[in-house]
């Protein structure tokens, strides 16, 4: 072989070298991430669960949006102004916020989308997070005659939008970063209709697109090149499924074919700490683990009953032995942390002793009508995953020691909560809440008997309503405290939701993920995060 030739492969082989480091420079980074379960829906104004919340912050970008710290910082708009009365909000959009698919993101297209999510014919459940809104609460009703064009939100020009409250709201800001508030593309919505949520039809203004959902398997989101932060994104694709099965995405994490889980096994969390140390994060987090109980029926309109089955849980047993001391004992309805607000109201028996409680439980039942020969009997829904399935075996141990015979459904979360939220007759029901906004008022207002969406357990309390009425009227901080915290202390009385633990955010995360931070939000952008080689 001539030396002119050795030297020609040489080079040749030398070039392939270099487009080869060069290609995986450009190599596709996927996030593997896992997820609560599937959504019901990828339509922002009608979503309300926690798993399509994740989903949410990285397919769409709200006038404000939570940093990986759970703090507002700027989202579509960039900077804001309130007015001295606290009743005027004035948001100045990016001049480089865009649509995926180009066009501009105007302050028309949020004029539009907050009317939507106001809009009764939308059927959005979460309607009532908007009610602060001047004229919001009078159209989602439809009644008083207000028409859409009254909700106190306007475009001065199509960078500057103006929202207007009924009244003074401290945590309204906060309440922007739901996915109540997000935009959707109106042309999109005008030629799709509903389908507009379809791959093919996406327009979205997020850090992400959508490019494939496929039920009980993965959901494929691929960074938005017309973003206006794009150049900072660092992940390309991120592919969500659906982690139901705790132990089996657990599986799948320690095999590298997961990034990030939602959630861990209770039971297997010492496991996982000995073996993956600090890739297991357990962090505070603003929800309450509930029971809720179906107060329209029979006999557990008796509030005799509601307590005796309150009184016989053994929180701490459950929360010890359970969930492995990862989550902490709830005797009210509001977690620890909560912004604007003092003490919360508690279950008056929270210091007496199992045997006390036990005792208490039988004579309030044996009062209701029931006892040795006329067992209470109750079906006890709840949504599958090994920690729930665990978990309400062990309430149905303990209410069994008191005469209560249980009997269970279960079904996937989707369902669950569908069901729920529809009005779907039963027992007792599985339920947990985690805060959209730092404020006492987003944990009561689940209970206020106009709450179609969230009162499944159809709890009615004239005085309760009253008061939250009143606390909203409250522009006074410390007394619309001690309003909300009076209504507090009688739902807490009432029990038409047993509390039975204190949510904590519990992921497995590999350390190939820069920039994750667990926050009292649980907001997790894919966004702020990178993945090393």
């Amino acid at each position: 072989m001539s030396r002119v030739t050795r030297r020609a492969i040489a080079a040749l082989v030398a070039a392939m070298l270099t487009l080869g480091v060069a290609g995986s420079a450009f190599a596709q980074i996927v996030f593997h991430r896992g997820n609560d379960g599937d959504p019901e829906t990828l339509d922002p104004h009608k979503t309300s669960t926690v798993t399509e919340a994740h989903l949410m912050r990285d397919l769409f970008e709200g006038l404000v949006i939570h940093s990986m710290k759970g703090e507002i910082m700027p989202g579509a708009a960039e900077s804001w102004t309130t007015s001295p009365d606290g009743k005027t909000y004035t948001f100045k959009l990016r001049p480089t916020a865009k649509w995926s698919n180009g066009d501009a993101v105007g302050a028309s297209d949020f004029v539009f989308s907050l009317r939507r999510m106001i809009n009764p014919e939308t059927g959005a459940k979460y309607a009532n997070i908007l009610y602060p809104i001047l004229n919001a609460e009078a159209i989602n009703k439809a009644g008083a005659g207000a028409k859409l064009e009254d909700l106190g939100v306007r475009a001065l020009d199509e960078r500057t939008l103006e929202i207007t409250l009924e009244r003074p709201t401290p945590y309204f800001l906060e309440l922007l970063t739901h996915q109540t508030g997000l935009p959707v593309h109106p042309p999109s919505v005008a030629k799709a209709g509903r389908d507009f949520v379809k791959p093919e039809n996406w327009v979205s203004n997020g850090a992400y697109v959508l490019k494939e959902s496929v039920p009980n398997s993965h959901i494929r989101l691929d960074r938005n090149a017309a973003f206006h932060d794009a150049a900072n994104v660092k992940i390309d694709t991120v592919i969500y499924y659906p982690a139901s099965d705790l132990a089996a995405a657990a599986r799948r994490f320690q095999a590298g074919e997961l990034h990030m889980t939602t959630d861990i096994p209770a039971d297997q969390i010492k496991q996982l700490r000995q073996k993956l140390g600090d890739q297991v994060k357990v962090a505070p987090y603003l929800g309450t683990y509930f029971l809720i109980i179906n107060s329209a029926k029979q006999p557990f309109d008796d509030v005799r009953v509601r307590r005796a089955l309150s009184l016989a849980i053994d929180r701490e047993f459950i929360a010890d032995e359970i969930w492995a001391g990862t989550m902490l004992p709830a005797y009210g309805v509001i977690p620890p942390n909560i912004g604007n607000y003092g003490a919360r109201a508690e279950a008056d028996f929270k210091l007496a002793s199992p045997l006390d409680r036990e005792d208490e439980a039988k004579t309030l039942l044996a009062a209701a009508g029931f006892g040795p020969g006329s067992p209470l009997r109750l079906q006890l829904r709840y949504n599958t995953t090994d920690n729930n399935r665990r978990t309400v075996i062990a309430i149905a141990e303990q209410w069994k020691a008191i005469g209560v015979e249980t009997s269970f459904i279960n079904t996937d979360g989707k369902t669950h909560f569908a069901f729920l939220r529809d009005g779907g007759d039963f027992d007792v029901a599985r339920y947990g809440w985690i805060g959209d906004y730092s404020d006492p008022q987003n944990f009561l207002f689940l209970f206020l008997s106009d709450n179609t969406g969230f009162n499944s357990g159809k709890y009615v309390n004239p005085q309760f309503d009253a008061l939250m009425k009143a606390a909203a009227e409250e522009t006074d901080l410390a007394r619309r405290a001690a309003i909300l915290r009076e209504a507090d202390s009688i739902v807490v009385a009432d029990v038409p939701w047993i509390p039975i633990l204190y949510y904590s955010s519990k992921n497995l995360v590999s350390p190939k993920l820069a920039g994750f931070e667990q926050n009292l939000r649980g907001a997790l952008p894919t966004r702020f995060m990178s993945l090393r080689p």
